[in-house]
């Protein structure tokens, strides 16, 4: 009992969901009362045709006449047509309504996922995002459809079959009041029953969109160790598992249509049998027990309609509440209201310590050094050091859990984040290039950049060869992920994006790990000779990247374990000897 109280107190929830999302119906106000009305009048026109055909029958055949046949089925010919009229009429309403809820939500959740801090968004995971933006809000948008199609129709109808069939015979209408309720018991204890199913149903699909992501963005990885296979099978299972789940939801629902047919032909039975003794005995003509038979027919059809919308319903609102879910999630980051001026590009970090949400352990500790405006900072350290953890508290990619990040003297938290990250350029471990063209990628760092700023920040980039290389034109196109340029050639176009910003500070996150060493020189010495440098972070895993920063930091398992210059860190520590004499040997660099 405990258990079907909280399922049904979950399913009013998702139902409040629904109604929650319906806000953003906002301005179709008119679709949403033209589309169900025009599915009324094409229902009032359907009712009528009963009592037409029970006048041809009746008047026409029953007396021989053939005019008064044809003029009756000219009139139930027009009846079709003016209901197809409306029916088409109240399909473009309910449409235009239903897709331009869906486009106003798809925009509001995009919107608010792009507003969420990293720590939300790891936690939600891309497959849960991409299943939210497609699949579910589809299926809110196929459950709003169908609602203002039948939701008032499928009810009318039956309820208006019942009422004709009363102004025929109460006798024989007495069947329809006995089998009406318990067509709407089967219908609505299918829905209770499938309502949860269809819950799990969509949790399955995120499984199998992130097992379908993983597999193809790792596609060379898989076929490079022959793990095809593999993947093929744990895939497999995966939508074996999510074929299981909608065939137990399935088989549940297909058994609505058997059942109130089973229902039905039984009442109609009776009723055909009611109407026979009333016929024997001069009570009904043979064409209102034929219009009779039509009202049941109509009553059929329109919950077999009513047991879709339902399931329809069922699946949106379930879907609704996941949509939902993601839309009151808040961001764990507050933001600040200064506004940054013109930067100089200090950046100060006071004993910082850094700890992921749902981590045990800290990936920093008491992180503590300053870099001076227009000084170059190379950062090194093993795999798993906080290299890139660092780097990302600058801008505020996430938020420290202990101590202060200072750029010019104010802690980060207190700037505007978006302005604030205006004046940060910023290339991470992964070059991505969107799908266009150069120049549209690159304007991505400034709007209003012109082509003699693009083609300086592609200069000092090194990335002048690479769209020569296209033509020499800045709108050469760009595949999805930039995938018709090579590694190297995407992080020089990467950071040129970023150096069109012109940033005060600079962030370089191993961007330059697919060029070649003397590329690499060059790159760090033309960023070195602008005017008015950035101050520039650099990680690397290479020593030859950080040798000539102006400060480097060491770190080693979360710990600042060195700073310094180079020839201070080969004197002092350990870990960076280890690293630097690890890519240049002992022999090699003793004769540097």
């Amino acid at each position: 009992m405990a258990e079907q109280w909280y399922n049904l107190t979950k399913k009013s929830k998702e139902v409040m969901c629904l109604k929650k999302l319906l806000k953003y119906m906002k301005g179709y106000g008119k679709e949403c009362i033209l589309g169900p009305l025009f599915k009324l009048l094409e229902a009032s026109f359907e009712l009528l045709v009963p009592l037409v055909v029970a006048s041809i029958v009746d008047k026409g055949i029953g007396s021989g006449d053939g005019s008064y046949v044809v003029k009756m089925c000219a009139v139930m010919i027009l009846l079709g047509i003016v209901g197809m009229v409306c029916a088409f009429t109240a399909q473009y309403f309910a449409a235009k309504a239903a897709v331009g809820f869906s486009a106003r939500l798809r925009h509001a959740v995009m919107e608010h996922i792009l507003s969420l801090s990293y720590t939300e968004i790891d936690t939600l995971g891309t497959s849960t995002m991409v299943t939210r933006m497609t699949s579910d809000i589809n299926q809110v948008q196929n459950g709003v459809n169908l609602t203002l199609r039948l939701l008032l129709r499928s009810p009318f109808v039956v309820f208006g079959a019942m009422i004709m069939a009363f102004t025929i015979d109460f006798q024989a209408a007495l069947v329809f009041v006995g089998v009406i309720p318990v067509l709407c018991l089967v219908v609505f204890g299918i829905m209770l029953i499938t309502m949860p199913m269809y819950r799990k149903v969509q949790a399955g699909l995120d499984e199998v969109t992130a097992a379908t992501r993983q597999n193809l963005t790792g596609v060379r990885v898989l076929r490079a160790f022959t793990m095809e296979k593999a993947e093929e099978q744990a895939f497999a299972e995966k939508t074996g598992d999510l074929m299981e789940k909608q065939l137990s939801a399935g088989r549940i629902s297909n058994l609505m249509n058997p059942i109130t047919l089973v229902i039905v032909n039984l009442a109609v039975i009776l009723l055909v049998n009611i109407g026979a003794v009333k016929v024997d005995g001069g009570i009904l003509t043979q064409g209102l027990v034929i219009a009779l038979y039509n009202y049941m027919s109509q009553i059929l059809v329109e919950l077999v309609k009513m047991a879709n919308l339902i399931i329809s319903m069922t699946k949106a609102a379930a879907c609704a509440g996941r949509v939902e879910r993601i839309l009151q999630i808040e961001s764990s980051q507050e933001n600040g209201s200064l506004v940054p001026g013109s930067l100089c590009g200090a950046v100060e970090f006071r004993n910082v310590t850094a700890r992921y949400h749902g981590a045990g352990e800290a990936s920093l500790e008491r992180i503590s050094f300053r870099a001076e405006p227009g000084q170059t900072v190379g950062i090194i350290g093993g795999t798993g050091s906080g290299k890139t953890t660092l780097i990302n508290l600058i801008p505020r990619l996430y938020d420290v859990s202990g101590g202060q990040v200072l750029i010019d003297g104010v802690d980060v938290r207190k700037y505007d984040m978006h302005l604030l990250r205006r004046k940060i350029g910023m290339v991470p471990q992964k070059s991505v290039l969107f799908k266009g063209t150069i120049r549209q990628n690159l304007l991505w760092g400034n709007r209003n950049a012109a082509d003699a700023e693009l083609w300086q920040a592609l200069e000092t980039a090194q990335a002048r060869e690479v769209v020569k290389s296209k033509e020499g034109e800045l709108d050469a196109h760009v595949s999805q992920l930039g995938n018709n340029f090579s590694g190297g050639q995407r992080q020089r176009l990467a950071i040129a994006r970023a150096l069109v910003r012109r940033p005060a500070i600079l962030i370089l996150d191993d961007s330059a790990s697919a060029l070649d060493y003397a590329t690499d020189a060059r790159l760090r010495m033309a960023i070195r000779n602008m005017d008015n440098p950035p101050t520039t972070f650099i990680v690397s895993q290479r020593a030859a990247s950080v040798r000539y920063a102006d400060q480097i930091l060491v770190l080693d398992d979360g710990d600042l374990v060195g700073k310094g210059t180079h020839d201070e860190l080969l004197k002092t520590c350990s870990v960076y000897q280890e690293i630097y004499y690890s890519q240049f040997p002992r022999e090699v660099s003793s004769h540097e």
